[in-house]
């Protein structure tokens, strides 16, 4: 709206788009390539998902053996010969 002066005022006026679009030969615009996105996962978040998958605690088991040590029957030779071979092989 413009104003001039007190008597001349004019009315509403049409609103138009500030820009105009033109018509534009599709053969001159080249198309931009797809952006895809993409997610890797480490090795340790998939182990860390796999120990919460991981069943909680066994204190059926860990009663059990904790009975068996408090009794003196766990500690066998047969147990101790297999954690020492499974030491020794970690060795080297």
């Amino acid at each position: 709206m413009q104003i001039y002066g007190a008597a001349h005022l004019h009315g509403p006026q049409a609103i138009g788009a500030p820009h105009t679009t033109r018509a534009t030969n599709s053969t001159s615009q080249v198309e931009s390539p797809k952006i895809q996105d993409e997610v890797n996962i480490s090795d340790t978040a998939r182990l860390v998902e796999q120990a919460k998958q991981a069943p909680d605690i066994r204190q059926d088991r860990v009663q059990s053996i904790r009975a068996q040590i408090a009794s003196g029957t766990y500690e066998t030779s047969g147990k101790l010969e297999t954690a020492v071979s499974r030491l020794l092989d970690e060795i080297g």
